[in-house]
């Protein structure tokens, strides 16, 4: 590991490997998009989602790095989002997780879609 390495680097790149899994269904035949999807399923529950639900737990913050909205918060909400359309209750056994609802109203989440967000 590089030591410039930082942490929200390391949050980003997991939940990209995450949602790489769901981007390849895109392009599987019937039978093998059924499969990709258990295997989504499979990892983002007894790997990623874990990952995720001990380090917020850990640190006891609301969000992965600090204490401020960042990157590996929406990267992470996205993927949460990508894998609930497989299984719509998957982060039911993570409460950590289940920030969505709460982000959604937040002031941080409308900025963010007004191109507002601070840097």
């Amino acid at each position: 590991m590089r030591s410039s390495y930082k942490p929200i680097d390391m949050y980003v790149e997991g939940t990209t490997d995450l949602m790489g899994l769901i981007l390849m269904c895109h392009f599987l035949s019937a039978e093998n998009k059924e499969k990709q999807h258990t295997v989504i399923i499979e990892k983002a529950t007894n790997r990623y989602f874990p990952a995720y639900e001990k380090i917020l737990k850990d640190h006891g913050q609301d969000f992965l790095v600090g204490n401020q909205f960042s990157w590996a918060d929406v990267h992470l909400l996205e993927a949460i989002l990508m894998v609930e359309e497989k299984k719509s209750s998957v982060i039911s056994e993570f409460p950590q997780l289940q920030f969505e609802e709460e982000f959604l109203e937040t002031r941080e989440y409308e900025k963010l879609l007004q191109g507002e967000a601070e840097d």
